[in-house]
C-alpha cells in the first residue's frame, strides 16, 4: 500500500478559520484511494522532526500573539526546513503560516517578528486595525499547465511584499494586500496562501494536485489518481463563482 507522512505543524495553535478541515481533505481523498495517510502532529516540546522524512507539511492561520511565540520556536528548524524546501518536500501554508516563512512580519504597533526568511516576501500590517482584506476571494492559476480558479476566504491585516512567483491573479477579493492583482506565492513544492475556508474543502482539483505531486516525487513514477465523485463539490463551486464572479 502506497503512503503519505504528512507533518501538520501546531494543531493546537494554528487552527484559525477551520484550517484542521484541510488535513481532513487530503486523508479522505487519500484513503479513498487506498493510499495511506500518516499523519505526525508537531507542536511546542515535541520531539523534534526531519522536514525531510516527510512528503508533505502543513501549516494553519494564527493571529500576531500566535505567531510571535511560534517564530522562536520554528527558528531552530530554519536550515532543516530550508533543505526540505530543496528536497522537494510539499509545504501547503496558510495566512500566518505564510507571513512566517518570509523575512519578517511587522504588527499594528511596529512590533518586529522576524521571519525564517526561508523566502525573500515579507509582511507589514496596517495601522489602523479596522483595514482588513477581508471577504471571499477568487484567483485563477495554473495546475499542471491547466487553468484553475481557486476559491477560499481571506481575513488579514497584513499586507505582503516582494512577490515574485505568486499563487495566482485575482478576480475577485484582495489578495496579498488591499487591491492587488496577485495572490500568495507559488512554487512547484510550495503554495503559501492568505485562502482559508478551509482551502482544499472547496478546492478538490488542488488539493489532487498536492497529492499527485507527492506520490509522483516519493514513487518515482507517473501516477495518475482514480478519479472521485466530487459531483457535489463542483456544484458548490459553480454556484460559487457564479455569485462572487458575475454578481
Amino acid at each position: 500500500m502506497k503512503e503519505l507522512k504528512i507533518l501538520y505543524l501546531y494543531p493546537d495553535i494554528l487552527e484559525l478559520y477551520g484550517d484542521f478541515g484541510n488535513i481532513q481533505v487530503l486523508r479522505y481523498r487519500l484513503e479513498q484511494r487506498g493510499i495511506q495517510a500518516t499523519i505526525i502532529p508537531y507542536s511546542i516540546g515535541d520531539t523534534p522532526p526531519n522536514f525531510s522524512d516527510y512528503d508533505l507539511v502543513f501549516a494553519g492561520g494564527g493571529a500576531d500573539q500566535e505567531q510571535e511565540i511560534l517564530a522562536q520556536d520554528l527558528i531552530q528548524y530554519k536550515e532543516n526546513m530550508k533543505e526540505a524546501v530543496q528536497n522537494g518536500v510539499f509545504f501547503l501554508l496558510i495566512c500566518g503560516a505564510y507571513q512566517l516563512f518570509g523575512k519578517y512580519y511587522k504588527g499594528v504597533e511596529g512590533n518586529l517578528i522576524p521571519g525564517l526568511g526561508i523566502f525573500d516576501y515579507y509582511t507589514e500590517a496596517l495601522a489602523d486595525r479596522k483595514k482588513r482584506c477581508i471577504g471571499n476571494i477568487v484567483i485563477n492559476t495554473k495546475l499542471n499547465g491547466k487553468e484553475t480558479k481557486i476559491i477560499g476566504f481571506e481575513n488579514h491585516g497584513g499586507q505582503t511584499f516582494d512577490i515574485h512567483t505568486p499563487f495566482g491573479d485575482v478576480l475577485f477579493g484582495n489578495g496579498n494586500k488591499f487591491g492587488d492583482h496577485k495572490e500568495g506565492f507559488f512554487l512547484d513544492n510550495v503554495i503559501a496562501t492568505y485562502l482559508h475556508g478551509p482551502l482544499l474543502s472547496k478546492n478538490p482539483e488542488l488539493a489532487d494536485y498536492i497529492i499527485q505531486y507527492c506520490l509522483h516525487r516519493k514513487y518515482q513514477e507517473d501516477v495518475v489518481l482514480e478519479p472521485l465523485n466530487d459531483e457535489f463539490e463542483n456544484k458548490a463551486r459553480e454556484q460559487l463563482l457564479n455569485r462572487f464572479l458575475h454578481s
